[in-house]
């Protein structure tokens, strides 16, 4: 059997054990072991098994994952997202649907320190949709901008999504964190203005918020500092080259980590936010662990060249199979986690792509914008479970008629960004 041959049955399989609904690292890893096996031998097999692990976990640019997750996760504990919802819902006091934007804006805010979709809908959700529902909010609209929301995490840097890519592809993550800054501030403003059509459009799902003074919302300001000020001195951090990608993730954990003990996180409760990030990291290092025994046996059995041959004898352009990638990430999008699914696809895909000459920049750019959107999207959507179960009461049928406004406004930002790839790569011009 050839090793082409051994590589399409290694895929087909991976399908299988997932289907099965066996973990996504193990099915990695299983697959990469079994099938580089095949193709070389159980000797280097085993070999491989026992340098793998040590080369991802001492992989010093992975050491900025734990530290984005502990931001977050220190954000969450410390009360910090509560006082954002409560500040951005002041500044859009007054307006239509005001709680559901602030909900959104929250979301967007948020996201810049945690990196994490499904942290970013949980923990927002927690906060926003009682106070939402208590104001008589249509509980589709509500829970639906609370998934969208959730999904700007993948996207607003620092992201754990786009630092992963960028590590995959040997990208530069400070290129990828720039590149990423206004796809992502689009999708919170195409939000805010899909939650403005929606209640004009029917203006009983949604209640106009208490009216606050321009004094008022100034204040409310104050509530957005610990954010804008975590996410500026790692921004800016980069951008200047004042310390790199990894080193910024470790300064803003430590910021992140200052504020929560100024306002008293102690003893058990620091524990438990050490221990969560400390369980989330595990997961993220077991996918990447297999995703990198996975990409030994890809690389060895060829496939991914055997792929790229197929479709330059179809004679397809480069748009055309770009749309086809993006269509099976959207698909895959609808039933896998995002990280999992960049770690399993980008070692297949990456080489078309460089192939065909695409900025691998903006290619990761429109990936991930199509991976969000699987997060939303029938019949699984990520966010959406997250949502229903952080809020039982609602029904998934609600949460998906709520989300689908979401999903058109995430298709023109996709459409955009693809028509006018200057919107991600102007950063990058000299």
């Amino acid at each position: 059997m050839s090793s082409e041959m051994i590589g399409a049955l290694g895929l087909g399989l991976l399908l299988v054990l997932m289907v099965l609904r066996v973990p996504v690292a193990l099915c990695m890893l299983i697959v990469g072991v079994g099938g580089f096996a095949q193709v070389i031998s159980w000797g280097a097999a085993l070999s491989m098994v026992k340098s793998v692990p040590v080369e991802v976990l001492s992989n010093y640019s992975f050491s900025a994952i734990p530290m984005f997750i502990l931001m977050g996760v220190l954000a969450a504990h410390s009360g910090m997202a509560g006082k954002l919802f409560n500040s951005v819902r002041v500044i859009c006091g007054g307006w239509k649907g005001g709680l559901a934007i602030a909900a959104v804006g929250s979301c967007g805010i948020f996201s810049a320190i945690s990196g994490s979709s499904l942290a970013t809908a949980s923990t927002m959700t927690r906060v926003a949709l009682p106070e939402m529902e208590r104001h008589g909010y249509n509980r589709g609209l509500a829970t639906g901008a609370l998934a969208a929301g959730g999904t700007l995490g993948i996207m607003i840097p620092p992201s754990i999504a786009l630092l992963i890519y960028a590590i995959l592809t040997e990208q530069s993550v400070g290129d990828m964190f720039m590149a990423g800054l206004i796809p992502g501030l689009m999708g919170l403003l195409f939000y805010a203005l899909t939650v403005t059509v929606v209640v004009h459009l029917r203006p009983s799902l949604a209640a106009s918020g208490e009216r606050t003074s321009w004094l008022e919302k100034f204040a409310s300001l104050a509530g957005l500092l610990p954010f804008f000020g975590v996410f500026l001195v790692i921004i800016l951090g980069i951008y200047f080259g004042l310390f790199t990608p990894t080193e910024g993730a470790s300064v803003g954990a430590f910021v992140t980590l200052l504020y929560a003990l100024l306002k008293g996180l102690r003893g058990r409760e620091l524990w438990a936010a050490v221990q969560e990030t400390l369980a989330l990291s595990t997961v993220v290092f077991f996918m990447l662990v297999g995703a990198d025994t996975l990409g030994y046996f890809i690389s060895v059995s060829r496939i991914s060249f055997s792929i790229s041959d197929f479709i330059f004898g179809l004679s397809l352009s480069p748009v055309v199979v770009l749309l086809c990638i993006l269509l099976l990430y959207f698909v895959l999008g609808m039933f896998m986690d995002s990280i999992a699914m960049l770690v399993i696809t980008v070692p297949v895909v990456y080489p078309i792509i460089q192939a065909l000459g695409i900025d691998p920049i903006w290619f990761g750019i429109v990936t991930v914008l199509t991976v969000e959107l699987g997060l939303i999207t029938p019949p699984v959507g990520m966010n959406v479970f997250v949502i229903k179960a952080m809020a039982p009461h609602v029904g998934l049928g609600e949460i998906f008629r709520g989300v689908a406004p979401f999903i058109v406004s995430d298709f023109v930002r996709l459409a955009l960004l693809i028509i006018f790839p200057a919107l991600s790569l102007f950063w990058l011009t000299p």
